[in-house]
């Protein structure tokens, strides 16, 4: 019997044996396709472009502005600066009417407002066989040449910071697709504040990346989306070639996030995550890209360490016990969505 891969992201094995095959052509590609790698980072002599495709694929509510979000944070985490923008959103038929399409729009222009980012082209369509709107989005974005984050330069000793609380996006999405049944079991204002997560504090890393680029040498950036948390250690320990050690009661989880995957029995750090931005810098530097952070109204904490790569990727129990960082190639929102 044929075993069919389950929904989400490629397991890691399958995902590398299939970017080993790539053969870099242009010497220019400073940065290709690699796990845990954001962008793509290519050279334009006086400063790198980079380069980034995103699809918005669990959520038909307000994907415009989770599109520019989650392609603009992974500009950001290589040090660059989000510039322009392009869409392919693809819209099922019989379903799609003119106000749906004119929602979708002017949630991408006002994202793209907040941002300083350029709508400069795309594609929409009709599209035979969805049954929801699929937006996929483009982004591209310059950085100077000294300024570029490359997580190959991280290395064992560096300590992990997390900028941002878990889950924020996930939990923004089950609040809007299962608002009725947690209203039940928690009242509408609990599901309010969890709905409004996609803008209070909102989903973009953008600003705590360039804080932090600006402030500090950054040896590696990464923002944990499907999967999690736990995906986004495990991506950034193998982009940096080390392995990672995390401290459970380090984390910080959102109270509303906590509230609803308890009742779903879902594990916070295997939910959608972005909003949230992984830092890894040398340890004398933690203290000041932290005070930055926290100046611009931004939480940052310190939750770990980057170790050999032979020590693999561990998470410390607030028991004080250690365990393998679970690996969620399948995000937890599948479970109920």
């Amino acid at each position: 019997m044929r075993r069919h891969l389950p929904v989400g992201k490629l397991p890691l094995g399958l995902l590398k044996s299939l970017l080993d095959k790539i053969e870099l052509s242009d010497s220019r590609v400073r940065i290709g396709a690699r796990i845990g790698e954001d962008a793509a980072v290519i050279d334009m002599a006086d400063k790198y472009l980079v380069a980034k495709t995103d699809p918005i694929t669990f959520t038909a509510e307000k994907i415009g502005r989770y599109a520019v979000n989650i392609n603009a944070n992974d500009i950001a985490t290589m040090g660059a600066e989000p510039k322009w923008f392009m869409a392919t959103l693809l819209l099922p038929e019989n379903a799609t009417t003119k106000k749906v399409v004119r929602r979708i729009f002017d949630d991408i222009l006002q994202a793209c407002a907040e941002l300083g980012i350029t709508l400069c082209g795309g594609h929409t369509e009709i599209t035979h066989g969805l049954d929801r709107p699929i937006l996929v989005g483009q982004m591209l974005g310059e950085v100077s040449r000294r300024k570029l984050v490359d997580s190959r330069r991280a290395i064992p000793g560096d300590d992990v910071l997390l900028a941002g609380v878990v889950a924020i996006e996930g939990t923004s999405i089950i609040a809007r697709e299962r608002g009725t049944e947690l209203e039940k079991a928690f009242g509408p204002q609990l599901v309010r504040r969890a709905k409004r997560f996609i803008t209070r504090p909102g989903i973009s890393v953008v600003k705590a990346a360039l804080s932090a680029n600006r402030c500090a040498p950054i040896h590696a950036m990464h923002d944990p989306t499907e999967g999690g948390l736990a995906m986004g250690l495990i991506e950034l320990a193998h982009s940096a070639d080390t392995g990672i050690e995390i401290w459970r009661k380090a984390i910080p989880v959102a109270p509303e996030c906590e509230k609803i995957c308890r009742h779903f029995g879902l594990d916070p750090l295997g939910l959608l995550a972005s909003g949230a931005l992984l830092i890894a810098l040398r340890p004398r530097y933690r203290k000041k890209v932290i005070d930055a952070l926290e100046q611009k109204g931004l939480t940052c904490c310190h939750i770990g360490k980057l170790t050999e790569a032979a020590t693999g990727c561990k998470i410390r129990l607030e028991n004080g016990s250690c365990k393998t960082i679970p690996e969620y190639s399948s995000d937890e929102l599948t479970r109920i969505l």
